[in-house]
């Protein structure tokens, strides 16, 4: 099995390495006031072994950034980001284009439909010229996938879905709308390229990879990029405050999770909030010496 090693959190990384960095701009901050911050962030993970890095985007919507600014500079951000992510990978590593949640991170019940697309067509279309493939991240529910899904193939680019899982005891995870994973994987166009499980426990991701590997087609890549959060995280303050990170992980305690991810047919790994270049660094020397 071939092994693509993604990049780990921007956000976490902006704010290790004195970016300017604070809530709810999140990792927008840095964008419009040092970028140059940002593109030491793409440096980093490629030094690390990264084969793809992530625009910085996820955080150029109105939930962050405010409206009055989304209006009048989301674009010119949007496209920044993407530039500045492409000038930096240049011929060593592919980029993802982010889509963030439209409406906010584990909300989906913030959601609108008629709403929607005045942002998601902007991540599109200021993307579009340097990006290698789109990147649909924290997706919440299938509501969401299936519009955004509908916009993307519409590019002609490749695209990649990523769920975020809720944080409650179960035998099986669930989606934040609360829909199971067999709903989830009845949402995927057949057109996707790549679904993938982030920001949320490991120990979820790999349940739900363990779960849904024979449920989709064969053709259809699995991957995981995990948070380092504490478990249960305030649905409606994305924005607001920084969670805490545990304690015990260490980037030998994540490789030991990226390898069980491995193990249930994962094939892109990564890392969300809180897991930096030191952990794409261990995976990218022991993965693909392993599988």
């Amino acid at each position: 099995m071939s092994i693509q090693i993604l990049d780990g959190g921007m956000g976490r990384e902006l704010e290790r390495i004195g970016a300017p960095f604070k809530q709810p701009e999140w990792s927008a901050l840095a964008l419009m006031e040092a970028p140059e911050f940002v593109t030491q962030v793409h440096q980093n993970y490629i030094d690390a072994g990264a084969d793809i890095i992530t625009t910085n985007s996820y955080a150029l919507v109105p939930f962050h950034i405010g409206q009055k600014r989304f209006d009048k500079d989301g674009r010119a951000l949007i496209n920044k980001a993407a530039q500045v992510a492409r000038d930096v990978a240049g011929d060593k590593a592919l980029v993802a284009g982010s889509i963030p949640p439209l409406f906010g991170s584990y909300n989906p019940g913030a959601y609108h439909a008629d709403k929607a697309l005045n942002i998601l067509e902007p991540l599109i279309e200021e993307q579009m010229d340097h990006i290698d493939h789109f990147l649909v991240e924290t997706l919440g529910s299938s509501e969401e996938a299936k519009l955004i899904q509908s916009h993307l193939i519409k590019t002609g680019k490749p695209f990649q879905l990523a769920f975020s899982l809720q944080d409650i005891e179960a035998d099986l995870p669930l989606l934040h709308s609360g829909e199971s994973l067999d709903d989830m994987v009845e949402a995927i166009d057949p057109a996707c390229d790549a679904l993938l499980f982030n920001c949320c426990a490991p120990e979820d991701v790999d349940t739900a990879l363990a779960y849904i590997k024979n449920k989709v087609p064969m053709n259809l890549k699995l991957g995981g990029y995990a948070n380092a959060f504490h478990k249960t995280k305030p649905l409606k303050t994305a924005n607001q405050d920084l969670q805490t990170m545990r304690d015990e992980f260490t980037t030998l305690n994540y490789l030991e999770f990226a390898r069980s991810w491995v193990k249930n047919g994962a094939s892109i790994i990564g890392g969300c909030c809180g897991i930096g270049p030191a952990y794409i660094e261990s995976l990218n020397k022991n993965l693909k010496n392993d599988f």
